[in-house]
């Protein structure tokens, strides 16, 4: 039987709380007689204390146990996704010179960038220091096998956010649909689908068909996952979405979109688009009507929300050929992870 959405929404919720729980109360400091390091350690908790979905530590837990493992034995694990999440976010933010985060300011705009930049570095140390404590609960050899995986996601997500830096630091515009997906493929597959789900897959263990599978349709999921994050950018509600509607145009985010207008429209057109590019910040955000005017009239969205749904639907056809455990509470668990395969395309937050 097929989770209902609002059952693994719930589950969702109830995992996440105890993640967090764990983050909050075991391993990020509290409090310092030093008052620039107490502020440190106030920065490090803003995020973690945002509203946030969680699904990468659901399907974390998920995978765990639907090959078999014991949701006690993964939380951990799951709670050292999340602040991943939490530090390469603020990474992310400054980068892109983002003005929002989950409904309030990024953290570099609420603080200086500098001391912003240091926090996120300050929760990269505690998450390999947090990925340590596995050591009381797993072997010595599976605690080492998730401190590869977090390396192999780490190193894939920061390939592919130089990748995307990197079109726009060296202003790239001839670009293909097979590009943004080789972007996204690093950047977002990784640490939303394929490293949550083979930390997960480690600590139940999984046989290695599975872990290269998962690797397959993570890609497919991932992909489809950021194809519509990029969709809510430009046509999300922002109270739902926590991110400013249309940020992507003005930090000049090649999506799925923009690659396919300037693939589709005329010469003059594509010329109106370069020059929007070569505006300041604020300028975009006045001019910006005229370029989503253009993606409305090629069509670009729905392009690339068929194109989402598409690849989560391969990447759904494939899991269900991974080696899963036998039993009610496994199967239970393989249905949460399509459920939020199917809600990575149907979320409007």
């Amino acid at each position: 039987m097929t989770m209902q959405t609002d059952k693994m929404l719930s589950e969702m919720v109830r995992v996440k709380a105890a993640v967090d729980k764990l983050i909050l109360n075991d391993f990020l400091p509290k409090s310092s007689p030093i008052w620039e390091v107490d502020l440190l350690y106030k920065m490090l908790r803003d995020y973690p204390t945002r509203p946030a979905k969680g699904m990468r530590a659901l399907m974390c837990v998920s995978a765990c146990k639907a090959f078999g493992g014991v949701e006690d034995d993964v939380l951990t694990t799951a709670a050292c996704i999340e602040i991943f999440q939490h530090w390469i976010l603020i990474h992310d933010d400054i980068e892109d010179e983002s003005e929002m985060r989950r409904g309030s300011p990024a953290l570099h705009k609420k603080y200086d960038w500098r001391l912003a930049l240091n926090a996120g570095d300050a929760l990269h140390a505690l998450m390999w220091g947090a990925l340590l404590q596995n050591k009381k609960r797993l072997t010595d050899d599976k605690t080492l096998r998730v401190l590869e995986e977090f390396y192999t996601m780490v190193s894939k997500t920061t390939e592919g956010q130089h990748i995307e830096l990197g079109w726009v630091v060296g202003n790239r515009w001839d670009l293909t649909e097979q590009d943004y997906i080789t972007m996204c493929t690093n950047k977002t597959s990784w640490y939303t689908v394929i490293g949550p789900m083979r930390v997960g897959g480690v600590v139940g263990g999984a046989d290695s068909a599975s872990m290269k599978l998962i690797v397959e349709a993570g890609k497919k999921l991932g992909v489809g996952f950021q194809i519509h994050d990029d969709i809510l950018n430009l046509s999300g509600d922002q109270s739902k979405y926590g991110k400013e509607i249309g940020d992507d145009l003005l930090e000049g985010k090649r999506t799925l979109m923009l690659i396919r207008l300037l693939a589709l429209c005329s010469d003059a057109e594509r010329e109106k688009v370069m020059s929007y590019f070569k505006l300041s910040r604020d300028r975009r955000k006045k001019e910006a009507p005229q370029v989503m005017d253009l993606i409305e009239k090629y069509d670009t969205i729905d392009y690339a929300r068929r194109m989402s749904s598409r690849l989560v639907n391969e990447a759904r056809a494939m899991l269900g050929d991974a080696n899963w455990k036998d039993g009610a509470e496994p199967a239970e668990a393989v249905d949460c992870l399509d459920a939020v395969a199917r809600f990575a395309v149907e979320r409007d937050w």
